[in-house]
């Protein structure tokens, strides 16, 4: 991990349903046998000071592939929304972590990002700034959050996500262009992992 990752954190989304998907995705296994959630979990703490993942109460980390070492954050009401899931994750980083300067979102979903793409993200990340991939023209994840949106973050609620604290601070948006099609790659059906 080079010293510009030690600023910033990582939070992996993990705590939704994923109905879609027919059953729990999270320990879906890959190609290469490893599960959904611990594929995108590994490659999120090779390039991130800290990963949090964030689960439902109920949830057991043993059994969604995560070693005892992983970092948790449990969202008593993840079912409200994936708003309710992320102000859980931004509360807690940001109790534990008054130095780090952002924090990525990261979906559980995604576990081929490049990681040429993560590293130019963390490069990227300043605690002023929303950095985000682009890949031919279409936005993808994860999301860096400069220390200045967290409180605006530890507010959301419900299914609306960051999509409005991304058009309010339209200005402070940094894209970036990356040659990773896996930015736009989530599982929400079984076949999407062949």
């Amino acid at each position: 991990m080079n010293s510009a990752a030690s600023g910033v954190i990582a939070v992996v989304l993990a705590a939704g349903r994923g109905r879609r998907f027919g059953s729990d995705k999270r320990i879906a296994q890959l190609s290469d046998g490893q599960g959904l959630l611990a594929a995108t979990v590994a490659r999120a703490q090779r390039h991130f000071a800290q990963v949090y993942v964030v689960l439902r109460e109920g949830d057991d980390p043993q059994a969604l592939g995560l070693t005892s070492q992983t970092h948790l954050v449990r969202c008593a009401d993840a079912d409200q929304g994936v708003g309710n899931s992320l102000a859980a994750a931004i509360a807690q980083v940001a109790t534990i972590h008054s130095q780090a300067r952002a924090v990525a979102v990261l979906l559980g979903d995604m576990p081929w990002l490049a990681d040429l793409t993560l590293q130019q993200l963390v490069h990227a990340a300043d605690s002023s700034r929303i950095v985000f991939p682009v890949y031919n023209g279409e936005r993808g994840h994860p999301v860096i959050f400069g220390r200045q949106y967290w409180s605006q973050l530890q507010s959301l609620k419900g299914d609306q996500g960051a999509r409005a604290i991304l058009q309010e601070h339209a200005h402070s948006c940094i894209p970036l262009e990356v040659e990773d099609a896996a930015i736009l790659l989530d599982v929400d059906h079984p076949d999407a992992i062949r």
